[in-house]
């Protein structure tokens, strides 16, 4: 019987990759569920091909259109944030895929925790926000979660089949973005085509931001601190700009294991919706003889004072990892609108993080009014 899948935000980029693999995999897997923010055409199109119990339109205004041309189908049609939880909430599925970006995608991992479904989570935001409520809402449930970033995939691939007691520490590796090199005095002048240039790897418009101010790397360290229960200090970020090494751990010995690939989020993708069967893929390859040299460097916290800002919220708990992810996400939708210079993102981050009332154990309701504040304070920063 195949294994039953619903995917959150399966117009982005995460989303799309997922559908690639299903239909690699279509014997093994099968969709059931399918959401979208506003690409009504795209997930219509979806839609027809994987014939899944019920769609979401997140954005109200698109539910007519997609409606419409869905109309001779029996696809059930839900609309807006209650339509997206309900689906969230849904216990006929295996998995869900968790696709979402930025902050809007926490409350649909707790809702699919507390159903009891296994989540391949891709937003980092969950637990960046809520790893506490998060990780108490695993210890209640029967679900399981089953980390989506090369990364942390890279980790927990490194991780099986070593006792914990003998990793010394986890290394999380980074390519640097666009501007690793950048002279930071012309960091002003920097452009938004231009930061969402990434070398490496096709992302969407928000995470290539935070890829080129590094702020997915603080996030990072946030996420594997929530998902393998590794001390702050023995969480480590190396730049690698090849980004074939996915990431590493370092076990007491001395031992390095690393997981090693070409840049391609199928890879990790299946893996979670496979676990723990590494199935054959059509995938592209590692060829060793054209990678050419691997290269490794300490990260710049001058040059990206947004993994600092992580690290600093880590240390502090409570609603400071919120206030941060929330202040990014509304900072980096400032700059995508031309509306801030690139080097006031980690400004208005850091300002958020030390100034918004700060709560130790935080409800799903003080994070919703935090989110209120921050909106506001990143809206008047000038």
């Amino acid at each position: 019987m195949p294994k039953r899948i619903s995917i959150l935000g399966s117009t982005g980029s995460i989303g799309v990759n997922s559908l690639e693999v299903i239909s690699h995999l279509k014997n093994k897997l099968e969709v059931i569920y399918l959401t979208a923010h506003r690409n009504a055409d795209l997930l219509v199109q979806q839609a027809l091909k994987f014939k899944p119990k019920a769609i979401c339109i997140s954005d109200e205004s698109k539910y007519d259109d997609v409606k419409g041309q869905l109309n001779n189908t029996s696809i059930k049609i839900y609309q807006g944030r209650e339509g997206l939880l309900e689906i969230a909430s849904r216990d006929d599925v295996d998995i869900m895929l968790n696709g979402l970006v930025g902050a809007s995608g926490m409350e649909p991992t707790l809702k699919a925790i507390n159903a009891s479904v296994d989540v391949a989570l891709s937003n980092k935001e969950s637990l960046v926000m809520a790893g506490e409520i998060i990780r108490k809402a695993l210890n209640k449930s029967k679900s399981k979660l089953f980390p989506v970033d090369s990364e942390h995939s890279a980790i927990w691939q490194c991780l099986r089949g070593e006792k914990l007691d003998d990793v010394r520490n986890i290394i999380l590796t980074g390519s640097g973005g666009p501007f690793r090199e950048r002279e930071i005095s012309t960091f002003y002048d920097i452009k938004v085509e231009d930061a969402l240039k990434h070398p490496n790897w096709s992302m969407g418009r928000k995470i290539s931001i935070d890829s080129a101010t590094m702020m997915n790397k603080g996030f990072e360290v946030i996420e594997a601190y929530w998902l393998f229960n590794f001390k702050l200090e023995n969480i480590k970020i190396v730049v690698h700009p090849q980004s074939i090494i996915h990431s590493m751990i370092e076990l007491k010995d001395g031992a390095i294991k690393a997981q090693m690939g070409v840049p391609d989020m199928k890879v990790p993708i299946q893996y979670a919706l496979t676990y723990p069967r590494h199935i054959t893929s059509p995938w592209e390859r590692l060829n060793f003889f054209d990678c050419g040299d691997l290269t490794f460097q300490k990260p710049d916290f001058k040059r990206f004072p947004c993994i600092d800002l992580a690290f600093r919220s880590l240390k502090k708990k409570g609603t400071a990892g919120a206030a941060l992810n929330l202040a990014n996400d509304y900072s980096v939708d400032r700059f995508l609108k031309n509306e801030i210079k690139f080097p006031e993102i980690p400004k208005i981050n850091e300002s958020s993080l030390e100034n918004h009332n700060w709560i130790k154990n935080p409800t799903l309701e003080d994070l919703k009014e935090l989110d209120i504040w921050v909106k506001e304070h990143v809206k008047g920063f000038s």
